[in-house]
């Protein structure tokens, strides 16, 4: 094979993985500075959340394959106003975080620890993440929320498009799966940004998440 003829088989290859990366980002977000969080009046109506009904979906990629789990929200409410909500604030249990996707329980605790410690989540110091909602809003045909998010203490604005249903007695929030970029929170182990690896020891700095609550008076 010639030297033309193997830099456009290179070429081809580099553009497919790129049309693979932008695939798999679904909703990617931006990260912004915080904003002010959304104020409600006298007349909202509170909706604690259920922390058994509630969830925070997660999956990280590689090359050579993904991880996904799931984390716990240990409380939270939704501040609802004329029917529709206008507020609302979380607090994510970090401790809890899952691995799924490994059915060996030796391999499981060792991700799971992995994740846990510095190189991730450094959850000994940082046992809780958060997000308050800052605004609601309708654009393209769907409902956008917007927030601030909390994850090692750093704090930045982030928007992701989510089905909301209010009724008298529930509120439940179901977002479609949406990206991050995880080294915006200092999360920066084997990202291609920081780290000189190979690319098949490399980590996606997208990280995608899927956010489920359920709340009630």
């Amino acid at each position: 094979m010639s030297k033309n003829q193997i830099f456009k088989v290179a070429t081809v290859l580099f553009i497919g993985l790129a049309m693979v990366g932008c695939k798999d980002a679904k909703n990617k977000t931006e990260a912004s500075e915080a904003e002010e969080v959304a104020k409600t009046t006298g007349e909202a109506v509170v909706y604690k959340a259920d922390a058994d009904g509630s969830t925070l979906a997660w999956k990280g990629a590689k090359l050579t394959g993904t991880h996904n789990g799931t984390i716990k929200m240990s409380d939270g409410s939704f501040s609802v106003q004329d029917g529709k909500l206008v507020g609302g604030n979380f607090i994510v249990d970090m401790n809890s975080i899952t691995v799924l996707d490994i059915e060996d329980a030796e391999k499981n605790g060792n991700l799971t620890g992995h994740l846990k410690s510095e190189d991730f989540f450094d959850v000994e110091n940082h046992g809780s993440s958060a997000f308050a909602i800052t605004g609601v809003e309708e654009k393209d045909g769907k409902t956008f929320v917007k927030g601030n998010l909390t994850v090692k203490n750093i704090k930045k604005n982030i928007e992701f498009p989510a089905v909301i249903t209010v009724s008298d007695t529930e509120v439940s929030l179901k977002s479609e799966p949406f990206t991050i970029d995880r080294t915006e929170w200092d999360i920066k182990y084997k990202s291609g940004k920081f780290a000189d690896l190979a690319k098949d020891k490399l980590i996606e700095d997208n990280i995608e998440l899927q956010v489920e609550v359920k709340a009630s008076k």
